[in-house]
C-alpha cells in the first residue's frame, strides 16, 4: 500500500525567506505556493529527486504549525509516505494499535488526500498518508 516516500514537512516562521534560501543555498526550484485554509498554512514544495519539501508557513496563531513553531522551532515536521489506498492505509495502521489523529482522510495540499498518526504511537514522528485525488 505504501508506494514511496512522498514528501518530508518543514515548519518554518517566513515562507518567502525560507524559499529565497533553498533555492539560492542549495539551488533547488519552488515548484508551487498553496495556501491551505482548513489547516490554517501557507505552503511551497520543492523537489529533490522524487521526494518533495512541503515548506508550511502558519497563517494563524491557532494553526498546528504555530503550535509547532512555539515548542520546538523551525525544522522538519512530519514525514509524509505516498500510498494507492488512504482508507486501507488508516485502517492497517489503527488495526495494528496506531492511533490516529484523523480518521477520516480530508483534502490537502498539492491536489492530495491526507491524514495523519499521531506522534505519540510512531514513535515520536508525525506520520502523513497521502494519496492523490481521484
Amino acid at each position: 500500500m505504501i508506494q514511496q516516500i512522498d514528501h518530508l514537512g518543514i515548519a518554518v516562521r517566513n515562507l518567502d525567506e525560507s524559499i529565497e534560501y533553498y533555492e539560492k543555498a542549495l539551488g533547488l526550484h519552488c515548484h508551487g505556493k498553496e495556501e491551505v485554509a482548513s489547516q490554517k498554512v501557507k505552503t511551497a514544495f520543492f523537489e529533490a529527486g522524487d521526494v518533495h519539501i512541503e515548506l508550511l508557513e502558519p497563517t494563524s496563531e491557532d494553526s498546528p504549525i504555530a503550535k509547532f513553531l512555539e515548542k520546538n522551532g523551525e525544522g522538519i515536521h512530519h514525514i509524509a509516505f505516498r500510498t494507492d489506498d488512504i482508507e486501507g492505509q488508516l485502517k492497517h495502521a489503527q488495526d495494528s494499535g496506531v492511533r490516529v489523529i484523523h480518521e477520516v482522510p480530508f483534502e490537502g495540499a498539492a491536489n492530495k488526500m491526507v491524514a495523519f498518526l499521531h506522534p505519540k504511537s510512531t514513535h515520536g514522528v508525525l506520520t502523513e498518508f497521502c494519496m492523490e485525488k481521484k
